[in-house]
């Protein structure tokens, strides 16, 4: 048996280059496979939730020619925040290890530079792009468990807008605006949420969810509780790209018109659009009222049900073709 090294995909400024990643003490548990056979996405999906993390783990980040060491924290999350020494923009990937009984374990995935004449597009996952049902814990805990990562389900059209914006005023060398995916969802769902994104070509992103949970117990609370891990997520993004025009897309199942209200009114010249989606028969009126105060601040607000609704305003003002 081996430890885990899981890297995530990081990001960087003209400045600083942050990557991150777990690393989980040597299990005979395989990894989320994505199956359906038999029970075998529930005991994958909840095997997720009992893996064990190594604190304090020794790990080497390989940058730049140099090898910059530090070590896991108490949930074995570790994070670099260091000078960058390039000057590479879009994807570029990255590199690290750990020794483990005279072995080096390696793991590479890529981070993000955008130009700042770029787009930031914020998207949230749960019922936002991923039906997921947030209103009904239970329908939402059965999806999770019984239906597999081919038989979860995405709002008709999404692909569509989220390419569009994708590809929003991009017109050389291939380039694409950057997206981020920031969740109330915990780390344990990286890999699925990836993995859903591929398959339904939604745009490669940084994802920002939760701090990892590692217990049978918390996993039936995956999802729920506050909200301000979102808020300080976004507020991050927007500090770190002070430069970029963004987008927030989200649904009004939970927070996301107030969390989204609140960015406006601390960032009044960095918002460009807000797109909540409702998620259930009616119009909620303190939405409603929400986006009304954001439109008095000069924020383009879309409350759609179907997100060619979303399109038709993304057009309407200009920001897609």
């Amino acid at each position: 048996m081996k430890p885990i090294l899981k890297l995530y995909r990081g990001y960087a400024n003209d400045q600083e280059l942050i990557v991150m990643g777990h690393v989980f003490l040597p299990t005979k548990g395989e990894d989320y496979d994505f199956q359906d056979k038999h029970f075998k996405n529930a005991s994958s999906i909840i095997g997720m939730y009992r893996m064990k993390t190594w604190s304090n783990a020794d790990i080497y980040l390989t940058h730049n020619n140099t090898v910059i060491h530090t070590k896991t924290l108490g949930d074995g999350y570790f994070k670099f925040c260091i000078p960058l020494a390039e000057d590479e923009y879009g994807w570029v990937k990255y590199q690290v290890s750990l020794n483990y009984k005279k072995e080096t374990i390696t793991a590479k995935d890529s981070y993000i530079r955008p130009k700042i004449d770029h787009l930031g597009i914020i998207s949230d996952i749960d019922d936002t792009f991923l039906v997921s049902y947030t209103m009904n814990p239970l329908k939402k805990l059965y999806n999770l468990l019984f239906h597999n990562i081919n038989r979860r389900k995405i709002f008709e059209d999404v692909t569509a807008h989220y390419q569009a914006l994708s590809e929003a005023g991009r017109k050389q060398n291939g380039e694409l605006n950057t997206f981020f995916y920031v969740s109330s969802s915990e780390w344990n769902l990286y890999r699925f949420i990836v993995k859903f994104t591929e398959i339904h070509n939604l745009p490669k992103a940084v994802l920002l969810l939760k701090d990892i949970k590692t217990s049978l117990s918390q996993f039936f609370w995956t999802g729920r509780g506050g909200h301000n891990h979102k808020f300080e997520k976004i507020k991050h993004i927007l500090e770190f790209y002070p430069n970029l025009k963004y987008v927030l897309i989200g649904d009004d199942s939970q927070e996301d018109p107030y969390l989204y209200e609140a960015i406006a009114k601390i960032f009044p010249l960095t918002i460009q659009a807000i797109y909540i989606r409702q998620t259930s028969k009616r119009k909620k009126q303190k939405v409603i009222n929400t986006l009304k105060n954001l439109e008095s601040l000069k924020v383009e607000v879309c409350y759609f049900k179907k997100s060619k609704e979303a399109i038709a305003h993304s057009k309407r003002i200009g920001l897609i073709q």
